[in-house]
């Protein structure tokens, strides 16, 4: 298998095209729209919906005793730093998730230009491929003729020969 194609894939048969393209595809429309990843958010799979709770709900008026206010105060600082090095984390997933949407697009659109390369280059072939088969008749002409030429050339030589040898080879 030559380097190319183990680098980049695809099949080879010594050359020739292993497939008959005759307008027949193999895409497959539930990979196309596969999820890039099995968490990945989709009408298909919607997520949890989950949500952070620290603390319970106070399910009515109550009164906190100083402990408890102090506790808790002390836990709004920790969860209010908490939410903005989390606001800073999801900012920065975002932007990473936005990076490796603009690869993918990228590399798809690369892709596409492959493909369309690919399809004129199969032209081109195909184009020669017609032109070689309609000179095929002009070669056999040109085969014939020598044919003929040698075959002339021997019967002369034959003639000669016999001339001057007086028919005896």
């Amino acid at each position: 298998m030559s380097l190319q194609l183990r680098l980049f894939g695809g099949k080879s048969d010594a050359g020739k095209v292993t497939t008959n393209n005759d307008g027949n595809h193999a895409i497959d429309k539930s990979k196309v729209l596969a999820s890039t990843d099995a968490s990945v958010i989709t009408p298909l799979n919607p997520g949890n919906f989950g949500s952070v709770r620290t603390v319970p709900v106070v399910p009515a008026p109550r009164y906190f005793t100083k402990e408890e206010a102090d506790a808790m105060k002390g836990l709004a600082k920790e969860k209010t730093d908490g939410a903005r090095q989390s606001k800073r984390a999801y900012k920065s997933l975002a932007k990473i998730e936005a990076a490796d949407k603009t690869v993918h697009k990228e590399h798809r659109k690369y892709e596409g230009a492959v493909a369309e390369n690919e399809l004129g280059k199969k032209r081109a072939d195909t184009g020669l491929a017609k032109k070689l088969h309609g000179l095929r008749p002009g070669y056999a002409r040109l085969g014939l003729g020598i044919d003929k030429a040698d075959s002339d050339a021997r019967t002369r030589i034959d003639a000669i020969k016999a001339k001057l040898t007086g028919g005896t080879n």
